[in-house]
Order: C-alpha cells, then structure tokens, then sequence
C-alpha cells in the first residue's frame, strides 16, 4: 500500500489551518478592541480582554438564558430526532407493511418543500397552541425531520442483514429489543452523524426563533442579533459573543467526533 507523501500532507494541513483560521480570527478580535480591524498590519497574537468583552457580552444581553435556552432546545430536538429517525428508518428499511414505499416516497418528498413557506400556517398553529414565546414553539415542530428519516433508512439498508433481523425474530425477541439491540449498534456512527448535524441545525437556528420567541427569552443566535444591532457595531464585543456560542458545539463534536468520522468512511464505501 501506497503511503502518503509530503504534498499530500502539506494539503492536508493547508485545509485544517484555513478552517480554523476562522476560530482564531473570531478569538483575535474577542481578546483585544474594535480599533485592531483598523491597523494597517493587524495583531495575529490575541490580548488580553477576552474575559472583559465577555463580561460585557452578558451585560449586554440576556446571554446566560439564551445560551440555556438553546442547549435546552438543541438537545431536545437532537435527541428526539435521532431516536425518530432511527426508528423510522428501521421500519422503512426492514419491516414489510401495507403502504410502505408510498410513505416513505411522500417523506422524502417534503424535502423538496421551502421552510420559509411553512412559517406563517405554522405560526398561526403555535399560536392557537398557545405556545408562542415558549421554547415549546422552537422545539416541537423539530421534533423529527424527513432528512433524518431518510438518512438513517438508507443507512440501516445496508448496515442491518435481513437474516439479522429474522434470527433475532426466531429466538422470540420483539420488534422494539429487535431495534435496541441490533439496529441500534450498527446503526451508532451514522446515528452519531445525525446527532451532530441536527445539533448544529437547531443550535445555529436563527428565524424561526426571532419570529416566534419573545424579545425576553431568546436563543443564542437572537442574542447574537441583537449585539449587533445599534447604530455602532463594536466587533470585540460581537466576536466574544459568538466565540462563546461556539464552545457548546465544538464540545459536542469532540464527544461524537470518532463516530462521525467512522460513519462518514462507512458511508463514503458504501456509497
């Protein structure tokens, strides 16, 4: 086997710097004032005010409760979807029922429908609900999503054998220890892919919750928003803002991190 060279190498690390840059650029402006964007040769050391600006950055705004909020939001909606999806996914993939590709046909086919066309009937239902300005109103309607569902059923396809299934159905298991117990283990990495994608998803969530939460219990991006919405912007502020936000999400990649990458090689060889 081929090993790989220097260039190789050499654009590997030209990738991995070029996306971090962004990161350190955000912290770099973070830790010093506004007046660094305006030097003729920037600072590329960061200083020494980050806990300042964020200081300010909770003084500003109600960032404490919209950093909750959206951990409360994000986590829900990513636990409930992986569940929904890996079950549904198995049920499409390996159970045979009256309707069942029409179904499946018809989820796949909402895919194709715009989320901003949805926004005002389903506001409207939030309202007579009466979840407007609850987390409720962000957090239901993403309970489960048709990307989901298909992601996890065309993985579970190839990734739970038929005589898997129908052996476990000879030795008297049922259909929910069928799926704890040998879909869900070979299904984990690509389960673990859609737990950080869907994080992602609701945590970087910006209109929907603007539209319908209120003014006094926003989510990270609204609080975000609103950093930078006067007259000045003053960008070590906004910048120290976001830096924080993004910890949660670089917290949850380092924890699935190994099987993300594992179902994105399985998936990339099966494909």
């Amino acid at each position: 086997m081929k090993r790989a060279g220097f260039w190789t190498y050499g654009l590997l690390g030209a990738f991995v710097l070029g996306s971090a840059f962004p990161f350190y650029w955000s912290y770099l402006v973070a830790s010093r004032d506004s007046g660094m964007l305006t030097d003729r040769l920037p600072p590329l050391v960061p200083g020494g005010n980050f806990w300042a600006n964020a200081q300010r950055v909770f003084d500003s705004v109600e960032f404490w409760k919209a950093l909750v909020n959206s951990v409360v939001v994000a986590g829900s909606v990513t636990f409930s979807t992986v569940l929904f999806s890996t079950l549904a996914g198995f049920a499409f993939a390996k159970l045979r029922f009256r309707g069942r590709d029409p179904l499946f046909l018809f989820v796949v086919a909402t895919l194709a429908v715009p989320t901003q066309l949805g926004i005002i009937p389903l506001y409207m239902s939030m309202a007579d609900f009466g979840w407007v300005g609850g987390l409720a109103a962000v957090t239901v309607p993403s309970l489960v999503t048709a990307l989901g569902v298909f992601w996890m059923r065309q993985y579970t396809v190839d990734a739970v054998p038929f005589e898997l299934v129908e052996a476990a159905r000879v030795d008297g298991c049922s259909m929910i220890r069928i799926y704890w117990h040998v879909c869900l283990p070979a299904v984990r990495p690509a389960a673990a892919f859609l737990g950080m994608f869907t994080f992602m998803t609701a945590w970087n969530d910006f209109l929907w919750p603007l539209i319908v939460l209120d003014a006094g219990n926003p989510t990270v991006q609204v609080a975000l928003e609103k950093l930078q919405s006067g007259y000045y912007v003053d960008y070590s502020l906004v910048l120290a803002g976001t830096t924080l936000a993004t910890i949660p999400v670089l917290v949850v990649f380092v924890a699935l991190g190994r099987q993300i990458v594992a179902g994105i090689m399985q998936g990339a060889v099966k494909g």
